[in-house]
């Protein structure tokens, strides 16, 4: 069974100053993977990036919010994380173990930062990590626009670190 991982689909990530591409497009993926997950019964994470008390995103935070337009249900797991990586000083692994996941399918934002150290490290710990090639964004940088780095993405990570699905052809 996989799991399936949103990671920090928050309201200051995506609805801040710099827009995410293919923001609305990622939005319909992820409430797309979001049924599938339920009407299969696997196990649905979110993660929300948090940082100390006092800063712009301290636990508390409305930037730290999951937005609103995720169609959650209320059974969801929902974490705080402090590090790029999902896995770094949570209890993921643990809870993805405990309720019997051996893969997790990866979504969310940013790509060349959480998305990508998660990614890395499920299957640095004995996890089919999959991720969803249409399931993740980012911003443009200075350098290269989103749409180039999650291509980028989605070529470096397949093989060695992931298996990479689009999120149509993806069964859990």
């Amino acid at each position: 069974m996989h799991a399936l991982l949103i990671l920090d689909m928050q309201v200051g990530l995506f609805h801040g100053p710099e827009k995410p591409w293919a923001g609305e497009a990622l939005l319909d993926t992820l409430n797309g993977l979001l049924l599938k997950a339920r009407r299969a019964g696997a196990p649905i994470f979110l993660a929300r990036h948090v940082g100390p008390p006092g800063s712009p995103i301290e636990p508390a935070s409305p930037l730290t919010q999951l937005v609103q337009e995720l169609r959650l249900e209320g059974d969801e797991v929902i974490f705080e994380k402090s590090r790029p990586n999902a896995f770094a000083m949570t209890d993921l692994a643990n809870r993805l173990k405990a309720c019997g996941a051996e893969g997790v399918v990866i979504t969310g934002m940013k790509t060349q930062y959480c998305v990508d150290s998660t990614c890395r490290a499920a299957r640095d710990l004995g996890f089919d990590a999959v991720l969803i090639a249409d399931g993740h964004t980012c911003a443009d940088t200075s350098e290269l626009t989103a749409e180039m780095i999650i291509a980028h993405h989605n070529t470096t990570l397949a093989g060695p670190f992931c298996r990479v699905v689009y999120a149509e052809e993806w069964s859990f």
